[in-house]
């Protein structure tokens, strides 16, 4: 079974995430937090990390390229979900090495369950 870590500061949108996810058959785990994030990727790698952007105490940009920056992390796939949906964000997230990058606000639970699907097929 593939394991997601989301790291989303808002848990309502968290938990909708969550179920979806897990409905897909999926294990999940949550971080309200960019440095959350990180030591639960710490303790057990991820298959895929749904990242937002927006984040307290560090953004989803700093955790991206924590984790394209560590041989033991970098080659874990990297779905961003923001509501930032600026050319460069999107751009940056890329070419830091992010595998897709949703805009929250066009993306429903489903969705999200079958890109994660698809870039785990990878």
């Amino acid at each position: 079974m593939s394991k997601i870590l989301i790291i989303e500061d808002d848990s309502f949108l968290a938990a909708i995430f969550f179920k979806q996810l897990e409905k897909g058959g999926f294990e999940v785990s949550t971080a309200g937090s960019g440095e959350d994030g990180l030591k639960l990727i710490e303790k057990d790698l991820p298959d895929l990390l749904v990242l937002d952007l927006m984040l307290p105490k560090m953004n989803g940009f700093e955790v991206l390229e924590q984790l394209k920056s560590a041989d033991e992390t970098k080659k874990i796939p990297v779905l961003i979900m923001s509501n930032l949906g600026q050319r460069e964000d999107i751009d940056k997230c890329l070419a830091l090495g992010a595998a897709e990058y949703l805009i929250k606000a066009h993306v429903t639970p489903d969705e999200l369950a079958g890109k994660a699907k698809g870039i785990l097929k990878k």
